[in-house]
């Protein structure tokens, strides 16, 4: 039997790099598989976007691979997962965490208001979430650096 995944939820900001870092030592440590998740959803506009040729999910993927390529400087860890998933992300990440054994996620996302200690998505899933979750602070050097 195959132990459970930590999944990390990653969006191209800060935090979730750190979070993907702190993911990869924390599946290292439990001998679990890692896998990242990057969500996309159709903005209202994505009409007239779809025409010249813009995909959010490619662009989502392109954000995906940007941070484990960041992370992992060109070698990731064996095994690792990638999904690029369409929905919205808390609601995705919390169906997920189902079969998880750890929900990994940065403090701040890509939205959202500066000045909050804590992101909606991040905040949803600390509430509601099926597993433990690790909720990530950015602005730290990452561990591979200390």
């Amino acid at each position: 039997m195959e132990p459970r995944r930590v999944i990390v939820g990653v969006d191209g900001s800060a935090a979730s790099i750190d979070a993907l870092d702190y993911a990869a030592r924390i599946a290292a440590a439990l001998g679990s598989p890692l896998e990242v998740i990057t969500t996309w959803i159709l903005p209202p506009v994505a009409d007239a976007l779809l025409i010249d040729g813009w995909s959010p999910e490619t662009d989502a993927g392109v954000i995906q691979e940007t941070a484990i390529q960041q992370v992992f400087d060109g070698a990731p860890p064996v095994g690792l997962r990638r999904t690029v998933i369409g929905g919205p992300a808390a609601r995705t990440l919390i169906e997920l965490s189902e079969q998880a054994e750890m929900l990994v996620l940065g403090s701040r996302g890509r939205g959202g208001f500066a000045g909050l200690m804590l992101g909606s998505v991040s905040a949803a899933c600390a509430a509601h979430a099926h597993c433990p979750v690790l909720i990530v602070r950015s602005g730290r050097e990452p561990a591979r650096e200390r």
